[in-house]
């Protein structure tokens, strides 16, 4: 039986998915937003290395300080995720793997970026008490 549809109409429903330009401008957002929070981190770090535990908590305890610290773990996990998701996508072809690489980045990433917010947190309000 011959086919009289043209290679357009047979091609039409397997093209893009349609979604691949957010999640490329969302990488590109989280990349730029990472470079200044990154670069106010490092000068962080030096200026705590010459202190002690208690500087570094006092330090920490401060609002604007603990904001850029929430971002900055918060921005680096997503990007992580968004990016290590590309990789299973792009690279992983059996379905069932894909599909649980997929999970367990999302748990990682999810668990991880918590954990560190929640510290950064505990330490800002309650001043490092255990």
């Amino acid at each position: 039986m011959a086919s009289y549809r043209t290679p357009l109409s047979r091609a039409r429903g397997l093209g893009a998915a349609k979604h691949g330009v957010g999640t490329w401008i969302g990488e590109r957002v989280g990349g730029v937003a990472l470079v200044p929070l990154c670069l106010w981190a490092v000068f962080a770090a030096m200026r705590l290395a010459a202190h002690d535990y208690a500087f570094a908590v006092e330090w920490v305890s401060q609002p604007v300080n603990a904001t850029l610290l929430v971002l900055l773990f918060a921005v680096s996990f997503w990007h992580m995720h968004d990016g290590m998701r590309i990789i299973v996508e792009d690279y992983i072809h059996k379905t069932l793997s894909k599909a649980g690489l997929l999970l367990l980045n999302l748990l990682v990433c999810g668990l991880a970026g918590a954990l560190s917010v929640i510290s950064i947190l505990k330490v800002a309000f309650s001043g490092g008490v255990y």
